[in-house]
């Protein structure tokens, strides 16, 4: 009995530097924020037990995972739009009354200092 000999197709160019892969492309997965939500959440909750305002970011990543673990793609990216936009929203409005308080607390003890 002989060996049988298969078919072997080696391309004669090189793909070059930056070519994709050979086969299906896909899209990259997309980014769900779920720790940046938590620490949203944990911030605003150390601003006087506010952390309700941090669960709309949290939500959104939360169905933005589930939809990725779904195979919803869409959804996942709709959902991970929103949760990226409502943690900047977040951040920057916990960014300013962090900033409030520590000006209003500098005044404070400036105050107390003087007198």
């Amino acid at each position: 009995m002989e060996p049988r000999q298969t078919d072997v197709s080696i391309p004669m160019q090189s793909p070059g530097w930056g070519a994709a892969a050979p086969g299906p492309r896909s899209d990259p997965q997309p980014r769900d924020y779920v720790l940046w939500s938590v620490l949203n959440v944990l911030l605003w909750s150390a601003l006087g037990g506010l952390g309700c305002l941090g669960f709309p970011p949290l939500f959104y990543s939360v169905k933005a995972r589930d939809c990725k673990v779904l195979g919803d793609l869409e959804g996942a990216r709709r959902h991970s739009d929103r949760a990226r936009v409502a943690n900047i929203v977040c951040s920057a409005v916990v960014a300013v009354v962090w900033l409030i308080f520590i000006i209003f607390l500098a005044i404070f003890i400036s105050i107390l200092k003087s007198s």
